[in-house]
């Protein structure tokens, strides 16, 4: 994932341009697809990265759509939330896969225990721009 100043979402299909950008089911579960967009806080990969002996762990690195800063994300699980000028149900808290480790051996496990960001859906399509505040709705 590449750094840049702006994303475009859009209700019910995700990030404009994302290859998870579509209406389409789990392939796993046959649900509708609840990782439309991805979130995690700077804060969090920071602590990762000082874990694992690391300087840091670039911007994109850990997959996740948005990077976040002053924000905890996982208590906003089940929570409706503005970015900018989109609108997004944050749904759970991530499942981090196989490929954090070949980030860094040993990462995947400490992104685990509210330490991994969120999943989140579109419910109002929208421009979000660096710098965006995250307010929750409801």
């Amino acid at each position: 994932m590449l750094p840049t100043d702006s994303i475009a979402v859009e209700f019910d299909a995700g990030i404009v341009g994302n290859t998870r950008y579509w209406k389409r089911q789990s392939r796993s579960t046959n649900q509708p697809n609840q990782r439309q967009v991805t979130l995690i806080e700077r804060e969090q990969i920071a602590e990762h990265a000082s874990a694992l002996g690391l300087p840091d762990i670039a911007a994109g690195r850990v997959r996740s759509n948005i990077e976040t800063e002053g924000i905890d994300l996982v208590p906003l699980a089940g929570r409706v939330v503005r970015v900018g000028g989109a609108v997004l149900h944050i749904t759970a808290p991530r499942d981090p896969c196989h490929k954090m480790d070949k980030i860094a051996p040993g990462l995947r496990e400490r992104m685990t225990n509210d330490k991994q960001g969120v999943l989140a859906v579109v419910v109002q399509s929208g421009t979000i721009k660096n710098g965006d505040a995250i307010q929750p709705i409801n």
